[in-house]
């Protein structure tokens, strides 16, 4: 059986401690799950921002939750707080941020019954991996990673001209 580098899992996870995680999902043919990130450095680095994606492949199992507490949603339900410009003075979680804080960030965990029951059933390493952030906390369990820079204009979902139409096979 392939070994993963958890190692270098974990180095990648390391890099984007506490940026700002714009984007999550399974990617459009619904295998793999994309965490997109926009990382920066301090500006006297001369380090550019870049958005980079975060692909969990082969992601069999993705729970999401929300880590608002219910006393802030109550106060977050108002639809001008999807939009920055109306909700920014309001009192609320404000949706239209359209970011959240990877803080306390990515971790992966050891392996768990879970993991190794994937692992002997697919015959590939699985590993479970944690994001945690000021709005949401994602449980992953997955196969492989792999980080790519994503350049400005790049799209998630453009719609595809084929000859299956939704809802037949």
């Amino acid at each position: 059986m392939p070994r993963v580098d958890v190692h270098r899992i974990s180095d990648a996870f390391e890099d984007v401690f506490d940026q700002a995680l714009v984007f999550h999902g399974f990617a459009d043919y619904m295998r793999d799950y994309d965490v997109f990130v926009y990382a920066t450095a301090d500006p006297r680095t001369g380090i550019s921002p870049e958005y980079l994606r975060y692909r969990f492949k082969y992601c069999v199992r993705a729970s999401v939750t929300s880590t608002v507490s219910p006393e802030v949603w109550r106060r977050s339900l108002d639809d001008r707080l999807i939009d920055f410009e109306q909700g920014h003075d309001l009192d609320g979680y404000v949706w239209g941020v359209r970011w959240q804080a990877l803080y306390p960030g990515m971790k992966l965990l050891p392996g768990t019954a879970e993991t190794d029951a994937w692992s002997a059933r697919v015959g590939l390493p699985f590993h479970e991996a944690v994001i945690e952030t000021n709005g949401h906390s994602i449980s992953l369990v997955f196969s492989d990673l792999s980080v790519n820079r994503i350049e400005p204009g790049y799209s998630l979902f453009t719609g595809h001209n084929d000859q299956t139409e939704a809802g037949t096979l």
